[in-house]
């Protein structure tokens, strides 16, 4: 397992959008494992492997120390709430900002786990919010694009000036 360096805001891979997962095999595994090491150093609760530069449709949630991590390949929201909630959001990309981002309060997720085996998760609360949160990477929609223009123009200016306190 290596922790892998996290691609930074704005680099323009963070806006592609990721492929299919189409070879279940050791590769896939190993990147999973990496990407849950690098999601943990970093520290964060989800990552893609957009985040470190494979554009592959791969996410690994672990919502907290007492909880198994989960490993989605190719996911895909089927249905969505029609009730809407708002949570804190951010990025390993864009570490020591946030914003409140409102979403579907629950989701259907079709996926597929390291074997290949097709799953589905009904998922609320937070895991609905870091779901929805990775599958829009993986479409190459950064979070931030979720923001009103001002919202959004205010967060990248604390980011670039945290970035320079960060360098000094």
């Amino acid at each position: 397992m290596t922790i892998r360096t996290i691609l930074k805001f704005p680099n323009a891979s963070l806006r592609l959008p990721a492929e299919p997962v189409i070879e279940f095999d050791d590769d896939l595994k190993i990147l999973a494992q990496d990407l849950l090491e690098t999601m943990r150093a970093a520290p964060g609760i989800g990552i893609t492997a957009p985040h470190i530069g494979v554009l592959k449709r791969l996410v690994v949630i672990e919502l907290g120390p007492n909880s198994d991590p989960g490993f989605y390949v190719n996911p895909e929201i089927g249905q969505a709430s029609g009730e809407m909630s708002r949570h804190m959001e951010g990025s390993v990309s864009m570490p020591g900002v946030s914003d409140e981002i409102e979403r579907p309060a629950s989701v259907h997720v079709r996926y597929q786990d390291l074997s290949g085996a097709s799953r589905t998760v009904e998922a609320k609360g937070l895991l609905s919010v870091c779901l929805q949160h990775e599958i829009d990477q993986l479409d190459g929609k950064f979070w931030i694009y979720r923001l009103s223009k001002l919202k959004r123009d205010r967060l990248v200016k604390r980011f670039e000036k945290l970035q320079r306190t960060v360098k000094e």
